[in-house]
Order: structure tokens, then sequence, then C-alpha cells
């Protein structure tokens, strides 16, 4: 909708923001949308990472719970075959 912004549009974003805040806030403005984009950053860092983690966790305990149904499933077919030579 708004394209690219290019040179001259930067220039005078800069200009306007130069005139309505002056020269001595604006330092103070860019540090500040820097940490809040850091912080933005760091947090979606995170998140990923504790979606990707959970994600793990759930492939391992589908794993285990399967190799548990096939665990019981050879010990009763076990059992089934020691009764049948048994009768």
């Amino acid at each position: 909708m708004f394209g690219k912004l290019g040179m001259p549009e930067l220039i005078l974003i800069l200009a306007l923001a130069l005139i309505i805040f002056g020269p001595r806030k604006l330092p103070e403005i860019g540090r500040s949308i820097g940490k809040g984009i850091r912080e933005f950053r760091q947090a979606t860092t995170e998140m990923q990472k504790s979606i990707d983690l959970d994600e793990k966790e759930e492939v391992i305990e589908k794993k285990s719970a399967k190799e548990e149904v096939l665990l019981s499933e050879e010990s009763n077919e076990a059992g089934e075959a020691k009764q049948n030579e048994q009768a």
C-alpha cells in the first residue's frame, strides 16, 4: 500500500523529526526505539525456542508411548505363547 521508502522520503521524515523534536531529543528517541526493537527481537527469539522445545518434547512423548505399546504387545504375545506351550 505504501510502497518502498526511497532516499528523498527518508530525508523528509528525518527533517520533520528534527524540526518537531529538536536536535537534543532526537538521539534519545533513537535509543529508545532501538531498545524497543532489540527487546522485541529477543522476545520473539525466546518464544520461537520455546515453541521448538515444546514440539520436540511432544515428538519424544509420542515415541515413548509407541515403544510402551510395542513392549506391552510383545510381552502379551510372549505370555500367550507360554500358555499355549503349557496347554
